[in-house]
């Protein structure tokens, strides 16, 4: 069993990394701002999915192999990157055509959800940060390692929970206010897509 005092000092250092500006944070903000609060916090339950298949990829081994092997580090990335480039595209597109709030709004909670789940999955660099950051907190006289790497999974996505569903209700309730207007929507679209192009090449130049 954790200790109070190692979960406290957990909760407080990822509720700042949460904070940090970041992959994760950037893709809910843009999600939001597009399509709603709501589904911002539909994003965000996809990513924190993906956290906790990278947590039990640690927890059981699994993410060292993005660590020790180049290849499946950059396959995963890139398959990550050009995802991200899909979604540009596709907020690209919506930017240019009349009335593209509406179209890009039909979006499916289930479509979003699996924004989220893609989004985190597809990034090694997750992995390889938990291989590096969940350990810190682990002590063998606590008990059974797998179950204290699980528990603080947990407590990674309870931080995440609070900090990017701040988020989606402040970008989600500033989104609606500018789709009301063709033009800003066909702006707010633009600046989503490059948001998206920008995390793809920042995965893309991501090294190990």
């Amino acid at each position: 069993m954790l200790p109070l005092d190692v979960v406290i000092l957990f909760f407080t250092t990822s509720i700042l990394l949460a904070l940090a500006p970041g992959p994760d944070n950037l893709f809910v903000l843009a999600q939001s701002a597009q399509h709603g609060s709501r589904a911002g916090l539909v994003v965000t339950a996809g990513l924190c999915t993906g956290v906790i298949v990278h947590t039990a990829a640690v927890s059981f081994g699994v993410a060292a192999i993005f660590q020790s092997s180049i290849v499946a580090f950059t396959v995963l990335k890139y398959i990550g990157a050009a995802y991200l480039l899909y979604l540009a595209w596709m907020s690209f597109k919506a930017g240019g055509e009349a009335g593209s709030s509406s179209k890009v709004n039909r979006l499916s909670m289930g479509q979003l959800y699996r924004r989220g789940v893609i989004m985190n999955v597809t990034n090694p660099k997750v992995s390889i940060f938990f291989l590096a950051f969940l350990p810190q907190f682990v002590d063998p006289a606590n008990g059974p390692i797998i179950p204290q790497m699980l528990a603080l999974g947990l407590i990674f996505i309870v931080s995440a929970v609070l900090i990017f569903g701040a988020i989606s209700m402040l970008a989600g309730t500033f989104g609606e206010i500018l789709a009301k207007s063709e033009k800003a929507s066909k702006v707010l679209n633009c600046l989503a897509g490059t948001v998206f192009a920008t995390l793809a090449l920042k995965l893309v130049m991501s090294q190990r």
